[in-house]
């Protein structure tokens, strides 16, 4: 029998703490939030491993994967997000992340198109009486301009390319982070809006699984 407890808490000391991850706050909320919540039942003994964890198959066939530890607070961290700020939280899969979101923003608005994987997040926040979330099933690509703008954008996978669509929906002084590349090893970037103007600006490099919908756009037949 595994003992979640101990095992939240080996996650934090041995993955989160020595990768740089400083922020008390973000470091207070994933020792709270329970990951095995957000991880399929006959797989949880994995849900504090060093890595990605498979959750489901969609029926269009793309994987999704639970964000590693280290990866996902380091994601966090170079977001700096604030008490009073609201998040969109693209591909919440489950609802992991929104659920350590909720722990450092005022709001989080969580988007799921996977019709499944959005009904299990709604459980699961429901389970820990989190309700300072809200999630839709609904296009991730285009996210929710229904709430926007936002102060944070969160993509929980690798994206080939940012959408406008998203970067639109930044607020002025917004950032946006995500792991962006076409490979397995990619950027961990945050683009930063000002005025009328998004910046990127480099964080770190990390390997985690691409999120479905986001793949790099073919330039197409060029002569």
């Amino acid at each position: 029998m595994i003992d979640y407890d101990i095992a939240r808490e080996n996650m934090i000391e041995s993955q989160v703490r020595p990768n740089g991850i400083t922020d008390a706050r973000l470091i207070d909320a994933m020792a709270e939030i329970p990951r095995e919540v957000f991880v399929p039942e006959d797989i949880k003994s994995l849900a504090y491993m060093d890595e990605d964890v498979p959750l489901s198959v969609g029926s269009d066939g793309r994987k999704r994967h639970l964000m590693e530890p280290m990866a996902f607070a380091r994601l966090l961290q170079a977001a700096a997000i604030q008490p009073d700020e609201c998040v969109l939280d693209i591909g919440c899969a489950a609802g992991y992340s929104s659920a350590v979101l909720s722990r450092l923003a005022q709001l989080v608005v969580a988007v799921e198109e996977d019709a499944d994987l959005a009904e299990a997040a709604n459980q699961n926040l429901l389970r820990l009486q989190i309700n300072n979330v809200a999630v839709f099933n609904t296009s991730m690509h285009e996210g929710h301009r229904a709430e926007a703008p936002y102060d944070v954008i969160v993509l929980n996978g690798r994206a080939g390319e940012i959408p406008d669509s998203l970067l639109s929906q930044l607020a002025d002084g917004g950032r946006l982070v995500a792991v962006v590349g076409d490979t397995d090893t990619a950027q961990a970037m945050v683009y930063t809006k000002t005025g009328d103007v998004t910046a990127p600006r480099y964080a770190f490099d990390a390997s985690i699984p691409s999120l479905p919908g986001f793949e790099k756009a073919d330039p197409g037949f060029v002569f």
